[in-house]
């Protein structure tokens, strides 16, 4: 990647964390940029491309804290939810909607996955249930789905202790 190319998606990255997913346009890009709009083509065919690099770079990040947990799945659980809590609109484009898996990486969703994997024994259907329990909770988190004053840490516990007991 070139470095106009890098600055483009740091921008991109501080759009969506800044303003959420609708944020993230070519113009107001560009502008961040102090460019206009069509010299991004250059560089990126289109916005997916362009949501794709921010979607890697934020997918390296979360594989990062997760390999720091060292593969105990309490330290997980927690290390998943603080970066979702952290980033939640990088967090919700990288996990709302259809992964584009032809445009990131090759092995960069293994790596991300793999602590968890490990966690579970290697048993992978136990860990997409897991995945599935967190991203669930985070959700319904970031969304204020839960009443005020709900024990969630209590519910974090509660969840990754049944995973636990498997």
């Amino acid at each position: 990647m070139s470095e106009r190319s890098r600055q483009i998606v740091e921008a991109a990255v501080c759009l969506v964390e800044e303003g959420g997913t609708e944020a993230l346009t070519m113009r107001a890009l560009a502008e961040r940029l102090g460019i206009r709009a069509p010299s991004l083509y250059k560089h990126f065919p289109d916005k997916a491309a362009v949501e794709a690099e921010v979607i890697a770079l934020a997918m390296r990040d979360l594989a990062r804290a997760l390999e720091a947990a060292k593969d105990e799945l309490e330290a997980l659980a927690g290390a998943y939810r603080a970066y979702a809590l952290a980033h939640p609109h990088l967090y919700r484009l990288m996990s709302a909607g259809p992964l584009p898996r032809e445009r990131l990486p090759d092995g960069l969703e293994e790596r991300a996955a793999l602590p968890v994997v490990r966690a579970m024994g290697g048993e992978r259907v136990a860990a997409r249930a897991v995945w599935a329990f967190a991203h669930g909770m985070v959700m319904l988190e970031l969304d204020g789905r839960f009443p005020p004053g709900a024990d969630l840490d209590g519910a974090w516990r509660a969840g990754v202790a049944a995973f636990s007991r498997t």
